[in-house]
């Protein structure tokens, strides 16, 4: 019993619709790579599933490393939680914070349907998560030190579902506190402002929205399946190809497509890249030069970012320079 409650929490994320790499959202994904390949591509049902489930990518050595990465770091993930800062600790100190100050009325719009209500916090909490998500992943590409954590999770040189794991334990904890952040303090907010009818429309306890950013293919966003939106529909949300995009060593690509649901910041920031259909040679990902080392070795994916952030701030302690002074911007080829 111990045996199955431990393997519980180290692969519950695939039993559990709030997560990205839930096995319905797998399988919607499957089906969607499927109808694309058959319909936009012209491939024949039997190719179209070889090109699904491209050995090459999947058991990759870097796919692999995905793998191993994965567990190391539900494992570790699971010792630390507990002692980080919570989405209750934070929206209950704001709440009350809220209650001290005299600007903002307390229920002043309680009044209103609670349809408008739910409908309102719904989309305001999937906005301001994502809005953080960009801000965050902008931030990692921008700044020295945010950057060697983030490098690991663009090193990887093939890319499946699995790879959204391939985080360092550091970037971890930051967007973690990142989502107790956003989350918490709109939950404050919502609660100070319309009381008791504050909810969610959810769809298997999910944020319907969210729901659908998963439906439609979210997990695709980390595969070889490079599925397209209209050029409009790219100004709005962000399609598995502009992803992948973001993850090409080509210099073009550099600096592009930091949203997660959501291309509006990119489109409002200037950082948005719309997906290529004609190209003149395939994407390539991962880190180069002497960073390739990033690919498959956990112990320098694990170890050499510390190793490089301590560079960082010895020079910029001998510079006399602040730790988050911007730098030239960061790609995964640098």
């Amino acid at each position: 019993m111990d045996l199955l409650t431990s393997l519980g929490d180290i692969f519950g994320d695939f039993i559990d619709p709030k997560k990205r790499v839930f096995a319905g959202y797998l399988a919607l994904s499957v089906v969607l790579a499927l109808l694309w390949l058959v319909w936009a591509d012209r491939m024949g049902a039997r190719a179209a599933l070889a090109r699904i489930f491209d050995r090459r990518v999947l058991f990759s050595k870097s796919s692999f490393a995905d793998a191993k990465i994965f567990v190391i770091n539900r494992l570790i993930s699971l010792v630390i939680s507990p002692y980080l800062l919570s989405q209750l600790a934070i929206a209950t100190a704001l709440y009350f914070w809220l209650h001290g100050q005299s600007v903002i009325p307390h229920g002043g719009f309680d009044t209103l349907p609670v349809a408008l209500i739910v409908a309102l916090f719904s989309v305001t909490m999937f906005v301001v998560d994502d809005l953080s998500k960009y801000l965050v992943h902008r931030w990692m590409h921008r700044f020295p030190l945010l950057w060697a954590i983030h490098k690991v999770h663009h090193s990887a040189t093939t890319m499946t579902p699995v790879t959204v794991y391939r985080v360092h334990p550091l970037e971890g904890v930051l967007y973690g506190l990142r989502s107790a952040v956003a989350q918490g303090s709109t939950l404050s907010l919502f609660y100070f402002l319309f009381g008791d009818a504050v909810s969610l429309y959810t769809v298997l306890g999910v944020n319907a929205l969210v729901f659908f950013f998963h439906i439609t293919g979210s997990n695709l966003r980390h595969s070889h399946i490079e599925i397209r939106y209209w050029r409009w529909l790219e100004h709005i949300l962000i399609s598995p190809a502009q992803h992948q995009l973001h993850h090409s060593i080509a210099k073009r690509h550099y600096d592009k497509n930091f949203g997660v649901a959501l291309a509006v910041w990119d489109w409002l920031f200037g950082s948005l890249h719309l997906s290529e259909k004609e190209k003149s040679e395939p994407l390539e990902f991962g880190l180069e030069g002497r960073d390739g080392r990033y690919e498959a070795d956990l112990k320098v994916i694990y170890f050499e970012p510390f190793r490089e952030m301590g560079r960082i701030l010895r020079r910029r302690a001998r510079r006399g320079a602040g730790l988050f002074k911007r730098g030239k911007s960061h790609s995964p080829a640098e």
